[in-house]
């Protein structure tokens, strides 16, 4: 089943143009990310932390996230979005970006 979710996700995408694509895939990692953003950083605001993960991830990261959106959550999809907040632009963008939000 998770096999035919992935294949029709790889299917659907293919179809579309490149920018409709890029932001199919951007759209499907974030629904991906926000619980685990929600469960990991409890009180950041989960929006711009979303974005600020979004932002910095790779695209095979970012494949990787839109397929699990489809699938489920799996130990790769925590990995993934770990890996992605710890990196320097990363937190720089959570410190700009999510924290200010927090505070308003």
């Amino acid at each position: 089943m998770m096999r035919m979710l992935s294949l029709c996700l790889f299917v659907a995408l293919t179809a579309c143009t490149p920018a409709t694509r890029e932001d199919l895939t951007r759209s499907a990692a974030k629904t991906a990310v926000r619980p685990i953003l929600a469960n990991k950083l409890p009180g950041v605001p989960v929006e711009p932390a979303t974005n600020c993960v979004i932002d910095n991830a790779n695209s095979n990261e970012l494949l990787s996230l839109a397929a699990d959106a489809v699938t489920g959550p799996t130990a790769s999809t925590v990995k993934i979005v770990t890996d992605i907040v710890s990196r320097p632009g990363t937190i720089q963008c959570l410190a700009t970006q999510g924290l200010p939000a927090l505070l308003r």
